[in-house]
């Protein structure tokens, strides 16, 4: 038995490790409803925050300051409504709605700065007000036009955390106060951030609570664990009258369909909720991802000519074996490709093996799209692709590009890993690496 736990605790630290190389270097944006802020654990979750930065990934916290708003109006006995959701903020309420959301912030940084972390308020939000619409003035209220992007590199480039309060500014200096709901989402799509946290007081959705379509996967306990884009769509269809209870989840799909990955809806009451969310395979709250394999497709016959081409610089390098138009004619059922307007600018193959194991080979990328991580994508769509077929495993063999397969999450092993078919095939002369991926 106490076997059996050091190895739970050693494969736990063995993921942390995956995740952490997968993520260091990336964004995430993290909004924070006003009521976690007043829950006992939330010292916990800023030493969270504050761990996920110091491990290498660029955090960017955006606080919802709706109650202390309300508490600080009533303190100065300044009506205030709602209209569509919307809060109708005078001229007069405006300096105290300020007050309110920069207090908020700065009670963030206060925090982050105990643990070690350096963190700025900042003004990189351009508003404009949102007008008269049906005869409603909403005065001082507004939305946000766009964000100070390159300067708010800068910051992030500096390693400090920047901090958001729910206000804007006009061109000419005009504060607006803004939805920090809508906020957060334009704050990560501008960033291209890989994930965006919307951290609440209720956490994910609960399948009992809504007519749910078949293809969404419901987690033990009867919570809906995560939805594509276009599960959402057919979501949204099947709910028309829970319009107001699914707003985050609207604004989830829209932070996707902007470029985020992942967008997880969390319960920030549950100690240490963040870190089981970005380290581990185990979610506890809801997710919304983006279809990462947008441009993916399995190879044809016309593609051979483009994936030999693509392949060709890396044949000369000595990092791919050679095919040819023969040899990948006969696999073309193992090999897919990914492609921007119809033209293909990367490859890679899934050669399956008795032994529930799967082989990930070919990988080829046109130089001018590595920067935008399709080798990663590919990679994962395969591992997903196996995995539905059945394998426990993937593997690959490769000569210069370990380091690359480490941060994906595979580890080195030996001959004996292969199955037996490839083991007999393995090249002594060419003694290339071995990297298995558990799935």
């Amino acid at each position: 038995m106490e076997n059996d736990r050091l190895r739970e605790h050693v494969e736990t630290i063995r993921e942390v490790f995956s995740y952490l190389k997968q993520f260091r270097g990336n964004t995430f944006v993290v909004k924070i409803d006003f009521t976690v802020l007043n829950d006992a654990l939330f010292s916990s979750l800023v030493k969270d925050l504050a761990i996920l930065h110091q491990a290498g990934i660029r955090i960017a916290v955006v606080p919802s300051a709706k109650e202390r708003i309300d508490e600080v109006l009533a303190t100065y006995s300044l009506a205030s409504r709602f209209v569509r959701g919307v809060r109708i903020t005078s001229e007069q309420a405006i300096p105290f709605v300020k007050m309110a959301a920069f207090d908020v912030s700065n009670r963030i940084m206060t925090m982050l700065s105990a643990n070690g972390v350096a963190a700025v308020i900042g003004n990189w939000v351009r508003a404009r007000g949102i007008g008269v619409i049906d005869g409603v003035d909403f005065q001082s209220s507004g939305v946000v036009e766009n964000i100070r992007v390159d300067m708010l590199r800068g910051v992030l480039d500096d390693g400090i955390v920047p901090i958001f309060p729910c206000i804007g500014w006009s061109s000419v200096g005009k504060p607006y106060n803004i939805s920090s709901n809508e906020l957060a989402v334009v704050v990560a799509t501008s960033l291209a951030a890989q994930k965006l946290f919307f951290v609440t007081a209720r956490g994910g959705y609960d399948a009992a609570s809504y007519r749910v379509p078949e293809t969404i996967p419901v987690a033990p306990g009867g919570r809906l664990a995560n939805f594509s884009l276009t599960d959402l769509d057919e979501f949204f269809a099947m709910n028309a009258d829970r319009e107001a209870d699914l707003e985050i989840l609207r604004r989830a799909g829209r932070a996707c369909a902007g470029g985020v990955e992942r967008v997880h809806i969390l319960d920030g009451r549950n100690e240490g909720v963040i870190l089981q969310e970005t380290f581990s395979n185990l979610g506890s709250g809801t997710m919304v991802y983006s279809n990462r394999y947008g441009g993916i497709r399995g190879m044809t016959a016309n593609d051979i000519s483009d994936v030999l081409r693509i392949m060709k610089p890396l044949v000369e390098k000595g990092i791919l074996v050679s095919r040819t138009e023969a040899q990948l004619e006969e696999a073309l059922a193992e090999f897919i490709v990914f492609e921007v307007d119809d033209s293909v600018h990367a490859c890679a193959a899934l050669h399956e093996y008795p032994e529930g194991a799967g082989e990930i080979a070919g990988i080829a990328v046109d130089e001018q799209y590595n920067h935008l991580g399709v080798g990663p994508k590919i990679v994962d769509f395969l591992c997903e692709r196996a995995q539905k077929n059945g394998y426990s495993s993937v593997f690959a063999l490769t000569t210069q590009t370990a380091d690359w397969f480490e941060k994906l999450g595979f580890q080195e092993a030996d001959v004996s890993a292969l199955p037996e078919k490839k083991r007999l095939a393995y090249d002594l002369k060419r003694r290339s690496r071995i990297f298995v991926k558990k799935l």
